[in-house]
């Protein structure tokens, strides 16, 4: 007797989302470089495709020289986990959910708020991050630029 072949189920194709481009990267970095400017505040903005490499930079003549590292760990952070930081930052604290996974992992995390995820059709395409003011002027500055590019 020979064995039957078994047919395996068809899988259904999930549908391609088209990724973050240069051309989205450049506007989000305009976008937040206006409302950084209305808020009198000078950083960095770094913007990472949903691999994780960077798809666009920028850091003002004026702002402090770290903000360059941590316009990119928050873009990291958020990347990764896929939630804005501000939403991160008490999942790390001593009696927070993930306290140590800020030193479990050796990767660039950083759980300041300033960092978001990017969505296209409810997938994750990338990440933004801003540094150089106050926490919550950084939050700002993220979420503005990704409602006005529609990518929230």
């Amino acid at each position: 007797m020979t064995p039957t072949p078994t047919s395996a189920p068809a899988a259904t194709a999930t549908p391609a989302v088209r990724p973050l481009t240069t051309r989205e990267a450049d506007g989000l970095i305009r976008a937040a470089v206006r409302t950084a400017s209305g808020l009198g505040v000078r950083g960095s903005i770094t913007v990472l495709d949903a691999g994780g490499h960077l798809l666009g930079f920028r850091r003002d003549d004026e702002a402090v020289l770290i903000s360059g590292e941590t316009s990119t760990r928050k873009a990291y952070t958020a990347l990764q986990l896929d939630a804005p930081t501000a939403d991160l930052v008490d999942l790390v604290r001593p009696d927070g959910a993930f306290h140590t996974l800020p030193t479990a992992l050796d990767r660039p995390l950083l759980f300041i708020a300033g960092g978001v995820p990017l969505h296209r059709d409810g997938r994750l395409i990338g990440a933004i991050g801003f540094g150089g003011g106050a926490p919550e002027q950084d939050h700002h500055i993220v979420t503005a630029a990704t409602a006005e590019a529609g990518l929230a």
